[in-house]
């Protein structure tokens, strides 16, 4: 299997794409497979995180240049990029909306869609062999996968500007120096780290997860009253959970929440 879905310990599960999943991974043959497979995750109830990763060079170097170029032979471009994008962004929603805490652990070359579910990762580790880009540019192309919208609010407006117009690659020092990754370990270190912070971030309550990352996604379109409002309104949600109870409980107790 080209995707590979592993159970690690504490409700961690590791999505890897290996192979060609890995070296073409917005194709029409293996993004439906890298969609279900991160599917199963987030929709697994035993699940709290995810960790998603490639396979020796590549962590997910993007499309299938040879099946643009016979889509473009055959007038079905527009209709290629259509079923692609209908498969990624659909996807990449759903990890941002998800309670499931979403790791990228970045091995290598990560470019193009791949850098987009990249950057919907709630979190991202990367090895010394780590490269981003966003190549979009080189093949006539305006970019896609969310990068646009998730890159700004990691690194700011002019240095992604910068890196798009630019048609820049940053290794694995630039990458964690702009702040598009959080971690620069070892690639012997990489799977390991990554499941620590999954580990960490996953470790609270349903509602605590999914709302605090809607919050962060929506506060830079509201003006402050709003976003208070927002606040206000799932925070009283918030209330009314079992992980509330077992928070105030775990405190006057004086022990260790357990939000399982």
């Amino acid at each position: 299997m080209p995707v590979l879905v592993s159970e690690l310990d504490n409700g961690i599960a590791l999505v890897t794409m290996a192979g060609k999943s890995a070296t073409q991974s917005f194709s029409m043959e293996f993004l439906p497979q890298i969609a279900e497979a991160i599917d199963s995750c987030l929709s697994n109830p035993d699940t709290r995180a995810v960790v998603i990763t490639g396979e020796g060079k590549f962590f997910s170097a993007g499309a299938d240049i040879n099946a643009f170029a016979e889509a473009i032979q055959t007038g079905e471009a527009p209709q290629l990029i259509r079923g692609l994008t209908g498969i990624l962004h659909p996807l990449i929603l759903r990890m941002r909306q998800s309670p499931t805490i979403c790791v990228a652990a970045i091995n290598g070359a990560c470019a193009g869609g791949g850098l987009g579910l990249a950057l919907a990762c709630d979190a991202r580790i990367a090895s010394d062999g780590a490269k981003i880009a966003a190549s979009y540019s080189g093949m006539g192309l305006s970019p896609d996968g969310g990068t646009t919208w998730l890159l700004p609010r990691l690194v700011g407006n002019q240095v992604s500007r910068k890196f798009f117009f630019e048609n820049s690659i940053w290794d694995a020092k630039q990458s964690l120096n702009y702040g598009a990754v959080d971690e620069l370990v070892d690639q012997s270190e990489l799977l390991e780290r990554a499941k620590q912070v999954a580990e960490l971030w996953s470790s609270w309550g349903s509602h605590t997860k999914e709302a605090t990352k809607h919050l962060l996604d929506v506060q830079t379109h509201h003006d402050f009253e709003t976003h208070l409002k927002h606040e206000r309104t799932l925070i009283e949600a918030a209330g009314t959970t079992e992980a509330f109870k077992e928070g105030v409980s775990a405190f006057i107790e004086k022990r260790k929440p357990n939000f399982d």
